[in-house]
């Protein structure tokens, strides 16, 4: 089979939010080439087709995707552009240029699976269903996860810290509002460590399967977990179907600017003393979510951090 090649120029700091915007389009699974450096775990565990580059971060990245030859090239072209469109409205994605050639056959989809393998948060264990628990692991809580085309390996940064809060502050069967769920992993973890239920937003269609498949994985009952599609932002039935006040804890793993605009919307579904907890905010954009989070009248009861990236906590007052 033949398939096109695409490059689209992005930043360092948008490149997740365009990737999820591909996905929106229809594009299952994009590459990332930037100058940012790996650590050696990235490098046993992830599929990188391109060598980074040598030399400084100058915030540029590329994103590669593929098409195969039985596809509506320029019908997915629209949709891509379609959702940049409206991505821009709210976030600084770049130019997004794309750059078109032809390229071998490759299985792009699968390939990335030799390098996700199972892995440590804490007591959590994180395991794809493509590999049994290895001995030495034995005793730890366990967590299958198959992201499938949806984001969220509990591999990245971002998903560890907001695992981490999870487990200072879910308490027995507490509601919790999980705003871009992806794999549904950090709503999973709430369920595995005693929360009642979860209700899950995204904007990829692919979370609601991905979610069900990985409770099912888990043995957990899919009644607990309720997985939608739409913008709590903006979208005014997905915040109907949320409901107000509600929430013991809303967990929002995504990027600064979303956080920032979807700050003010969170205060409403919260209950008075719950708990906002957020990642995805690179560290040169701790203050823009932490004064977000002020401004919106939740103060920030705590800030932790892991490389470059920060998870900002805090808490509607009781009144």
């Amino acid at each position: 089979m033949k398939w096109t090649k695409f490059r689209l120029k992005t930043t360092t700091e948008a490149e997740d939010i365009v990737i999820c915007a591909l996905a929106d389009a229809g594009v299952e699974g994009a590459q990332i080439e930037d100058n940012v450096p790996l650590s050696g775990e990235d490098l046993q565990q992830m599929f990188v087709d391109i060598p980074p580059v040598a030399g400084p971060d100058d915030g540029t990245a590329y994103l590669t995707f593929y098409l195969d030859e039985d596809e509506d090239v320029d019908a997915v072209l629209a949709r891509v552009k379609e959702e940049l469109d409206s991505l821009r409205q709210f976030s600084e994605i770049g130019p997004c240029t794309i750059e078109r050639s032809e390229t071998e056959d490759k299985d792009w989809i699968n390939n990335w699976k030799q390098y996700f393998h199972q892995f440590a948060v804490d007591d959590f264990l994180i395991v794809p269903s493509w590999e049994e628990v290895l001995p030495e692991h034995e005793g730890k809580r366990i967590l299958h996860i198959d992201p499938g085309t949806a984001f969220g390996t509990g591999m990245h940064e971002t998903t560890q810290l907001c695992i981490r809060q999870l487990k200072k502050y879910v308490t027995t069967g507490c509601e919790v509002l999980d705003v871009g769920t992806g794999s549904g992993i950090l709503g999973i973890v709430a369920l595995m460590l005693g929360a009642g239920h979860v209700f899950a937003t995204d904007l990829d269609p692919c979370a609601v399967t991905a979610v069900s498949e990985n409770l099912q994985a888990n043995d957990i009952s899919e009644d607990r977990m309720e997985a939608v599609i739409g913008n709590l932002i903006d979208d005014r039935q997905v915040q109907d179907l949320a409901g107000y006040e509600k929430y013991d804890m809303i967990t929002a793993n995504i990027l600064a600017p979303v956080l920032v605009a979807l700050t003010p919307q969170i205060v409403s579904h919260l209950k008075p003393g719950g708990i906002y907890i957020t990642s995805g905010i690179l560290d040169v954009k701790e203050k823009d979510v932490t004064q977000a989070c002020e401004q919106a009248g939740l103060p920030v009861v705590e800030v932790t951090r892991q490389g470059e990236w920060v998870s900002v906590t805090a808490r509607r007052p009781l009144q």
